[in-house]
């Protein structure tokens, strides 16, 4: 929820992705469409379906270094450079548009994070080593004792 109040402080700002990295509100480009399934009246002649379109390819936003990630752990969801992330769970086109800004946010917070540190391999205990031999030749000896015995 923390994204979300951090969306909902920001309506007439730019959206912001950490302290120091915000995306102006400027490089955002939305499409409304009909949105499928039950809605009432109004729901052929309401366009609540949201689309916001993020051009991270020449977004001056990000710097470089974020960027390139971004676009290498995004690579799957882009369509020439641009991250298309769509709306519709709600009746209103106001509160489809918080949840894009929310999503678009979220998705971006999550690409441009740094990488995990690598994992360090470590050698099994010697008792985990024993736990699993003896459990092992318990299974094998379960298994033989199902066995029809041979004439």
């Amino acid at each position: 929820m923390q994204s979300e109040q951090r969306i909902l402080d920001t309506v007439d700002d730019d959206l912001r992705l950490t302290a120091d990295i915000a995306i102006p509100r400027a490089e955002l480009a939305w499409r409304f469409s009909r949105s499928s399934g039950p809605g009432g009246q109004s729901v052929n002649t309401t366009d609540s379906r949201v689309e916001l379109r993020f051009d991270l390819a020449t977004t001056g936003a990000l710097p470089e270094t974020l960027k390139a990630r971004a676009l290498e752990r995004l690579a799957t969801r882009l369509v020439d450079g641009v991250l298309t992330i769509a709306a519709s769970e709600h009746r209103s086109q106001l509160q489809n548009r918080h949840a894009a800004e929310e999503r678009l946010v979220n998705v971006l917070a999550a690409a441009i994070a740094p990488p995990p540190r690598p994992r360090k391999r470590t050698k099994p205990s010697r008792g985990a080593i024993e736990r699993r031999l003896t459990d092992k030749r318990h299974v094998a000896r379960r298994k033989q004792e199902r066995r029809r015995p041979e004439d």
